[in-house]
Order: C-alpha cells, then structure tokens, then sequence
C-alpha cells in the first residue's frame, strides 16, 4: 500500500500538469483586447465585446421569435433581481436612441409585492417598494406595484382562458412592421412629457381583511414546497389580471437557463410533467389573450451576475420564502441546490437541462366538432393530463 513518506528508489511521480485558465489571455471574439471575465473555459470576453454579446444575445432572442408585433404593449415582470433588472436594462437599451436597430413595442413594468406572504415587515415592504419606485420612475415607463393581498378582490373571470383570436389589421409579422413604419412619428418634447405624467402607479394599499385571509392561506400549509407553488400561482394571477386590465397583450418574465432547469426537473418532481412545455419555453400562450414570454432563457446567471456588476445594473435584494433555508427545506429548493453543485463539477449540466426543455411541446388533443372542449385546471390553466369525473379539477400538484 502506498505511504506518504515511501520511498520510490529516486523515482519521481511526473504529474501532468494541468493548464488552468487565466485572465491574462485576449478577447475571443476582437482578439485584441484584454480579457476581463471568463464565462466558459474557452469563452474569455473583454469588456466591450461582453456588453455587444450581451445585448446581442438579447435581441436576437427576440428577432427569432418574432412574436412580439411593433406598437404592441407588453408588460415587464420586475422582482428586483439581477435577471429581471437586467431584462428591464435590455428593454432601455433597445429604445434608446443610440440603438441601430430599435425595438418597437411600449413596455410597461409591474411588480408584485409578496411581503405578506415572505414574513417581511410592514418597514421592509415599504423600504423595497421605494427603491423599485427609484428604478422605475428613471426608465419612464408606466409601472405597477401590487401588493400580493389584492389577489382576493380578483373577479373570477381571470381564471378564465381569454380568447386568442389574431387580429386582422396584423395579419402577420412582416406586415405590422410595415404599418409600423409607415404610422411612426416623433415624439416632440411635449409628447414625451405628456407620457411621462401618465404613469400609472397602482397603489399598493391592501384592507386589514385581505392581509389575514393571506396569512391564514399560507399558514395552512405545512411544507414549504406547497407555499413557494401556491405564490408563483397567487403572482401569475395578479400580473394577468393587470396585463388585462391595462390592454398590455405579452408579459415578458426574467427566468434565466440557470433558474429554467431548475424549475424544468422541480417540477418534474412536482407531478407536472405535462406543463413543461408551457412552463419552461420561450413562450407561454395558455392563458389565450396574454402570452408569457421569456427573452432571458438563454443566459446563465453567471453571465447576468458578471454583466450587472460590470455595467452597474440597478437591482433590490428581496428576502423570499426560501432564503436562509436548508438545501432540504423544499423540493424547489433541494432541486437547485442538487443543479448547483453539479454544474460546479460539471460546467455542462445546466446546459444539457435547458436544451433539453426546448425540444419539449405540449400535445393538442386531436381537434373536432363534437369533441368537448379540454378540461384546464382551475388555478394555472394547463391543459389536465388525466380523466377526473369531478366538478371542480385541479392539477395533481396542487
């Protein structure tokens, strides 16, 4: 058996030696310039070329998709984390004036005030909310702020699938662009201020009577697995309702790779293996008149991170359900702590996840006259992947 000490009769153990990446390497795109981050062994970026990747990558998202029509309204979903901060600093970006190729859609924000079901004291809630008010009002975009209890003043009408008739004035993408174009007009100094005094600021007050139904909803549940499902259901009811209300017809979310696979495999786990698709793609057309969609499905976290430290992207740390919890406390959170550690050793792990989830699609019941219409469930609008004879249906996971 080897020793530490044992002789080896003046033979030495000649180890190779592996080269480790270093800094001091150039550009891989510009070959010129100094390396500064390196996203991947073999991907080193210097500054300049990381943000043309960056905003690239972004926008190419979009234009390959194409399913966002000039002068549509959409509404940003903003947590305060990098990932949505940064899709919000994207969206300024491309609507800039120095932008070679603009963007044409009107983006508005929202954000969905949670504290009440998190634990957060009514001074934290109030702190964060200022700080989100900052990082909007400089945008200039219309914004919403919502506090999670008005979810119980909802009518029931946002549980109902809206219609996804196309509109015939758009009948394609390559004719918006050309109605678009030929209907632009510049905004004057008195436009712009004019639009600026329209924001719309949803107050975030909520009755004494809405904050205990929510206490007493969250507190019924014993895991925390079935709590952190049951608030991403209560916040995608409230920014539909608003996306509504308000005529806004997509809805862009802040879910990076990183966070997709991690939801893909969690919610594998959570019996809703056939809402994947749905759940996980670039686009999310269940609910029929608002379409969900997920521009920021392409980047890691480690990309977002190193791009909202470079270029100071303004963000807001928001304590959730999850934090300062064990790696075991919920299935969501045993999943991630499970994909994290893995892509430490294994740098292709979240990758391999992610490209899986884009080759999954839901399958559309055969389609006909007589044929009923297919049961949805009650509280997320999937499609049931089971024959229940039940009055009220719901999703296994719930």
């Amino acid at each position: 058996m080897c020793q530490v000490e044992e002789d080896y009769n003046g033979l030495e153990c000649n180890q190779e030696k592996i080269t480790v990446p270093t800094l001091n390497r150039k550009c891989m795109k510009c070959k010129e310039g100094t390396a500064v981050l390196i996203i991947r062994v073999n991907d080193a970026f210097c500054r300049s070329c990381f943000k043309e990747y960056f905003i690239h990558k972004f926008r190419a998202m979009l234009g390959k998709n194409r399913v966002i029509f000039p002068q549509e309204k959409v509404l940003l979903a903003v947590s305060g984390g990098t990932a949505s901060c940064s899709m919000l600093s994207q969206v300024q970006e491309g609507l800039s004036r120095e932008a070679p190729k603009k963007l044409r859609f009107v983006p508005g924000i929202i954000y969905i005030d949670d504290g009440g079901a998190c634990g957060r004291s009514a001074e934290e809630r109030q702190r964060s909310n200022a700080l989100l008010k900052s990082i909007f009002t400089e945008t200039g975009f219309t914004y919403f702020i919502v506090s999670l209890e008005q979810v119980f003043s909802l009518p029931t009408s946002v549980l109902v699938p809206g219609t996804s008739d196309p509109d015939p004035s758009n009948p394609s993408y390559k004719q918006a662009v050309d109605q678009y174009i030929k209907e632009k007009q510049t905004l004057t100094e008195e436009n712009v201020a004019s639009a600026v005094a329209q924001l719309n600021i949803e107050d975030s007050a909520y009755s004494p009577e809405h904050k205990l139904a929510l206490e007493r909803l969250f507190s019924s549940m014993k895991t925390l697995t079935a709590k952190e499902d049951m608030l991403q259901t209560l916040r995608s009811h409230l920014i539909l309702h608003i996306a509504r209300e308000n005529g806004y017809s997509k809805v862009m979310m802040g879910d990076s790779c990183s966070r997709l696979a991690v939801k893909l495999l969690s919610n594998i786990a959570l019996g809703r293996g056939a809402a994947l698709a749905s759940d996980t793609g670039f686009s999310d057309p269940r609910y029929g008149d608002v379409v969900i969609v997920r521009p920021m499905r392409d980047y890691s976290s480690k990309e977002i991170a190193f791009y909202s430290r470079m270029f100071n992207v303004p963000s807001v740390f928001i304590s959730g359900l999850d934090t300062k919890t064990h790696d075991k406390a919920s299935i969501q959170r045993l999943t991630e702590s499970f994909v994290t550690n893995l892509q430490f050793d294994f740098p292709s792990t979240v990758s391999t996840i992610y490209r899986t989830s884009e080759k999954l699609h839901t399958v559309m019941p055969p389609q006909s006259q007589t044929a009923e219409p297919a049961s949805k469930c009650l509280l997320c609008l999937c499609t049931l992947d089971t024959k229940v004879d039940c009055t009220a249906e719901y999703c296994l996971s719930t």
